[in-house]
């Protein structure tokens, strides 16, 4: 045991020495070990991972197939040259990295008009600090304004006038924020009027212009709010879909044939309502008082008697889960159909 242990000894001081020698030679004897001219050909390349997240906006340019623009959820703008093949990131150098809506100017193109602030009602989302202008086609941009909207999910522009567009606000994801609404700019995002909007509560979705007339604009108003805890979400009357004839200036609600608030909340309620139920594991479900799925009918109990242990009479009825039929009945205990075997299970 004692000549092992001296053997180890040894071996650990001769590596020791040995490589306390080698950091001892000189630069020149170690880079001329390897040929740099081996390693003239390599570059360095991207090997993962490729998962990029939520894309929210895309928009290419008419004319030029080759051309697109996406814009990730928490990925900054992206743009490529040949049909996709490769994507350079021109957004890097901007505070938000959270894009919701690219719209390009057909007139010019330019002209790209970018809104940050992803626009998606869910759980974990990021936020974004107004719109942005580039007139050389990406490569430079300008901070518009609109910086407290934190969620821009559309922007539409004119098909003749770059300078003009209507931009949607959807507002703050967790609370009231007053800047909520349609808004529209005449001098290519100088300036930004509000054209559109109803409270502090409910805000701007959606926008799109009439391809034949640019002064009849369609225009999508949510009243909807994130609570800070997982899959809490709520809603109101405020939503509706809106029209202009007369470039923005005055709307009209559209309500015929389209559902109401009160008509769509008792069945999207029944729909959360028995959502979780639905995604209970298979395990617990098994479990005693635990609810199994049903989307067949509304959930009830049937009692059952079952013996007591060391007595030849029934107990008092006791309440066990379980699904048949698409209901919530009782289950008896396989041991009291042994002891009955006139009992048949239903």
């Amino acid at each position: 045991m004692y000549s092992f242990q001296g053997m180890l000894v040894r071996r650990f001081l001769y590596g020791l020495l040995l490589g306390s020698s080698f950091l001892l030679l000189p630069s020149s004897v170690l880079s001329a070990q390897v040929d740099p001219r081996l390693f003239a050909q390599l570059s360095w390349r991207n090997i993962g991972p490729f998962r990029g997240g939520r894309t929210k906006a895309a928009a290419g340019v008419p004319g030029q197939p080759n051309v697109f623009y996406i814009g990730a959820v928490n990925g900054g703008v992206w743009k490529t040259t040949d049909f996709g093949r490769t994507w350079k990131p021109i957004f890097d150098a901007q505070p938000s990295g959270s894009i919701g809506a690219i719209a390009i100017a057909p007139s010019n193109p330019d002209i790209v008009y970018v809104g940050s602030g992803e626009g998606l009602q869910r759980p974990d989302l990021s936020t974004g600090d107004g719109i942005y202008k580039s007139t050389d086609a990406g490569m430079t941009w300008t901070h518009l304004g609109l910086r407290d909207g934190q969620q821009i999910p559309q922007i539409v522009v004119d098909p003749k006038n770059p300078d003009r567009l209507f931009v949607a606000v959807l507002g703050h994801p967790y609370g009231p924020n007053p800047q909520r609404g349609i808004y529209r700019s005449s001098d290519g995002g100088r300036s930004f009027d509000k054209v559109l909007g109803k409270d502090e509560n409910t805000g701007g979705v959606d926008v799109v212009l009439d391809p034949k007339n640019s002064d009849v604009v369609y225009a999508v108003l949510w009243e909807a709010r994130q609570a800070p805890w997982e899959n809490g979400a709520f809603s109101g009357p405020g939503s509706g879909l809106f029209k202009s004839t007369d470039g923005g200036s005055t709307w009209q609600p559209l309500t015929q044939g389209l559902p109401t608030f009160a008509q769509e909340r008792p069945q999207s309620a029944l729909r959360h309502r028995r959502h979780p139920r639905r995604r209970l594991p298979l395990p617990l479900r098994r479990r005693r008082g635990q609810l199994a799925p049903d989307h067949r009918g509304p959930a009830r109990r049937r009692p059952s008697r079952r013996l007591c242990r060391g007595q030849g009479r029934p107990d008092q009825p006791r309440h066990r889960l379980h699904r048949e039929r698409g209901d919530l009945e009782v289950r008896r205990r396989r041991q009291d159909l042994h002891r009955h075997p006139r009992r048949t299970r239903r």
